[in-house]
């Protein structure tokens, strides 16, 4: 279970439920720093950090994005292999309403909303995974195998190098 003090999110309850250990990570959290600032605070490669994106079809479907830090998410390629059109991210509005949670400090555990979850597939080769806990500048590391197991999501190859120009 968690080792250190951890915040009940809905997040920390699911895992708790289903049995994962993890750890707890507590960074102090500014606004768009995103992995990079996690990575820089914890000290852990960014490569190891991983992003809960929510993104939408273009019925307006919402599913979970589960990406390297340091990767970005070839929408087009996503679209191809899960046989729809397009994806997009949401609004913060709409993510926050699927999820329950705020963006910076979304969860793909404990959602409010059932949506399905995309895995870049090489998340599975590293041995400490670090997602966020549901609440900004908290992170759980853990075995991506339980995220495997827990939420059971589709894998994917769709991540590509971060634009050098943003």
């Amino acid at each position: 279970m968690a080792k250190n003090k951890a915040p009940v999110t809905p997040a920390v309850r699911m895992l708790r439920d289903e049995n994962v250990e993890f750890t707890v990570n507590n960074y102090k959290y500014e606004e768009k720093g995103g992995t990079r600032v996690a990575s820089r605070e914890i000290g852990i490669d960014e490569h190891y950090f991983i992003k809960t994106l929510v993104m939408e079809d273009e019925d307006k479907k919402p599913l979970i994005v589960l990406m390297h830090g340091d990767l970005e998410v070839s929408t087009k390629n996503l679209a191809r292999t899960i046989g729809v059109k397009t994806v997009s991210p949401c609004m913060p509005e709409t993510a926050t309403k699927h999820t329950g949670y705020m963006v910076g400090g979304t969860s793909p555990f404990g959602t409010h909303k059932k949506m399905p979850v995309y895995m870049e597939e090489t998340i599975l080769d590293l041995p400490t995974a670090y997602v966020n806990g549901g609440k900004r500048g908290y992170l759980f590391g853990l075995d991506p195998k339980e995220m495997m197991r827990v939420l059971k999501p589709e894998l994917v190859r769709v991540g590509i190098q971060r634009s050098l120009y943003k």
